[in-house]
């Protein structure tokens, strides 16, 4: 983050830290350190801005798992390395003595599989229950899958702070992203076991931090997820009611609305959710999509 700033402020640029977290136990707590210096950033009158899902695990590819060096020349060349067994030797020394995931205090079963829909039996399940299931080192488990998705599998990592999440999401000038994906109950985007966040971030914010447990006024949680990110974006006419402004609308019941996504059945949308309004078409009606397609492309105005 200081070398963010430090190009920030050089270059007289906007800084936008995506996503503000403190991953890995030994970590935890330093959501704080990082919040001052956002703070700092601005009194010294540089744009710094940041932004947070409402989860404690993060997702990414199974491939990040692998040292720097293995993943070098792309997909096919790392393929090939994973293949050859000197090359696999190395690999397993490197991430059992300094690997940069499992250095954070992590272990096998902190490690979900999101995605490899060429071994759907390892689909939601940890890696140490994966190398269980079918007898070997979950190690090697991982680096089964790395290869039979080519590359492509995903994982869910369970290395967050409940505390450092709520320091992020009342901090004046971090906004509510999903880092999330299109996705749908059904269909092709309706495989495997992604991040509960593709469904979930906006109403879990608003439900459970807002409503139930107050960390933040539910007035504050909606700006945090249309105006201030609105504004990030330079979209001048989104985000926000006004008369001239593009009618993006989304009604919601405040006493029900609520994330029904799982990290176990992650597929599940909203409740509570019962119209939307996009450029002025209802695209939900009575909480079922009307088959509208009224969004397009945006620029900053």
């Amino acid at each position: 983050m200081r070398e963010a700033i430090r190009v920030g402020r050089e270059g007289q640029l906007p800084v936008q830290v995506s996503h503000i977290k403190a991953a890995g136990r030994p970590h935890w707590g330093r959501v704080g350190d990082a919040l001052a210096l956002i703070d700092a950033a601005r009194a010294e009158g540089l744009d710094v801005r940041a932004d947070v899902y409402p989860y404690t695990a993060s997702s990414t590819t199974l491939r990040t798992l692998l040292p720097d060096w293995a993943l070098e020349g792309g997909i096919e060349t790392m393929l090939r390395r994973l293949a050859d067994p000197a090359a696999r030797a190395r690999i397993r020394a490197e991430l059992t003595g300094d690997s940069p995931v499992l250095t954070r205090g992590l272990g096998w079963e902190d490690i979900m599989v999101a995605y490899a829909p060429s071994r759907p039996d390892a689909e939601g399940r940890r890696l140490s229950e994966i190398g269980a299931r079918w007898g070997k080192d979950p190690l090697d488990a991982a680096f089964d899958i790395i290869t039979s998705e080519a590359g492509k599998g995903y994982m869910i990592l369970f290395q967050l702070d409940e505390a450092d999440l709520r320091r992020a999401l009342v901090h004046p000038h971090v906004m509510v992203g999903s880092d999330g994906s299109s996705l749908a109950v059904d269909g092709a985007l309706g495989e495997g076991k992604p991040h509960p966040r593709s469904y979930g971030t906006f109403p879990r914010v608003l439900g459970r931090y807002a409503r139930q447990e107050g960390v933040l006024p539910l007035p504050e949680a909606v700006r945090k997820m249309t105006a201030l990110p609105a504004d990030r974006l330079g979209l001048r006419d989104r985000g926000v009611l006004r008369e001239g402004a593009h009618a993006d609308v989304v009604a919601f019941d405040a006493a029900h609305v609520t994330d029904r996504a799982t990290y176990e059945e992650p597929h599940r949308y909203a409740g509570g959710v019962e119209y939307v309004l996009v450029n002025g078409r209802v695209v939900v009606d009575r909480a079922e999509h009307t088959g509208a397609l009224a969004g397009r492309v945006l620029s900053p105005s």
